[in-house]
């Protein structure tokens, strides 16, 4: 089973916050406690948040947890990020590997487990899944969501390396599908991904009104079609070679090819999870920052790291001139930009349920602070 390697980019985030934990309701085992200070006895309500408590995650160079000076001591929750992921990464993997068993075709089934098995950070599932419990939801009422977002994911990964598209040989630090089934059985293996991705969601949710499973799945088709993934995709290609892309275009590319199934894994965990329609929005609001910050981090390690570091042929984007973000702004104002992006992100989760909404606030430093 293949299991999430964050390295030692990440070992904890720290909540600090102006609310407390109901004695009935136990933290899992990625919340330490720790002691901090002025701590108030009230929780928000779990949907339709309107009250504004402190939140803030604290990530340091060196990986480590800092506290705020507020006043007495007692006690707060230290949320460890690299355990939830690993504990969410392998309950996700065990569900794909569930799914999407070894059966007549084998080939084809050989070809989509070979790339949807493959490890990765699994950041959109567990988004996915993360939003589902922020709302009230269980995690079995997002799991075949969050699976199908995955299928999705890889999908385009396969299509992506593809001689027709990007041409690579080198994905997740082994070689492309295409490179080990064949072009044709690689487009087909995507083919199929995709499809099964909405069956799995029709098929395999439970506890969740037919209504919202069916906004689900619209959400998702739309986020991939014309006028999401494609869209960015389409102009993507056709912008290859250009000199005068200017950053709205860039970010027509990016808020479609990258962003719209992130925001599409967090608006299908909200849906699942009985979140009403102002919990959809402003967390669609959050997966669209952190969508866009996901591809500018991409964009900035794509020309600072190796292709042994990034577990992906580097470099490749300014081979196929590519117009990008360092490319556009520069490095230091890339990076500015990607602040700005994960800070207007944070700002949607205000007035959300401090404690649950810690792996969000955590996810976003992580796609801000990624090394690969």
């Amino acid at each position: 089973m293949a299991s999430l390697n964050l390295g030692s980019l990440v070992q904890s985030y720290s909540i600090f916050n102006q609310a407390s934990r109901s004695k009935s309701s136990p933290l899992p085992g990625y919340f330490l406690f720790t002691p901090s200070k002025n701590l108030s006895s009230s929780i928000p309500p779990k949907r339709c948040f309107t009250s504004l408590p402190s939140i803030s995650s604290v990530l340091t160079k060196e990986d480590t947890v800092e506290e705020e000076e507020q006043g007495p001591q007692t006690q707060t929750p230290i949320f460890d990020f690299k355990s939830y992921m690993v504990h969410k990464a392998n309950s996700v993997n065990q569900a794909m590997e569930s799914a999407v068993s070894l059966r007549d075709p084998v080939k084809i089934h050989e070809a989509m487990r070979y790339s949807l098995l493959a490890g990765g950070k699994r950041v959109r599932p567990v988004l996915c899944l993360a939003a589902c419990d922020l709302v009230g939801g269980q995690e079995y009422m997002g799991m075949p969501a969050a699976c199908a977002v995955e299928m999705i994911h890889t999908m385009s990964l396969i299509h992506d390396d593809l001689p027709c598209m990007d041409n690579d040989d080198l994905r997740r630090g082994k070689p492309t599908n295409h490179k080990v089934f064949g072009e044709d059985i690689a487009v087909l293996a995507g083919d199929a991904l995709l499809a099964f991705a909405f069956e799995h969601i029709a098929v395999a949710t439970v506890g969740v009104t037919l209504g919202r499973i069916v906004r689900a799945i619209g959400e998702l088709a739309k986020s991939i079609g014309a006028e999401g993934l494609v869209a960015g995709q389409v102009v993507d290609i056709t912008s290859e070679g250009l000199t005068d892309v200017g950053s709205d275009h860039l970010e027509f590319i990016h808020v479609h090819k990258t962003a719209a199934l992130l925001e599409a894994a967090v608006v299908l965990g909200t849906i699942l999870g009985g979140g009403c329609d102002e919990d959809v929005e402003k967390l669609r609001k959050f997966a669209r920052n952190i969508g866009l910050l996901f591809q500018v981090v991409d964009d900035i390690l794509d020309v600072t790291k190796s292709s042994k570091e990034l577990g992906k042929t580097a470099g490749k984007d300014l081979v196929a001139d590519k117009v990008t973000y360092p490319r556009l702004m520069g490095i230091d104002k890339s990076r500015d930009f990607a602040d700005k992006l994960k800070n207007d992100a944070l700002e949607m989760l205000q007035g959300f349920d401090p404690v649950k909404s810690a792996p969000l606030i955590a996810l976003a430093n992580y796609i801000a602070y990624r090394q690969n």
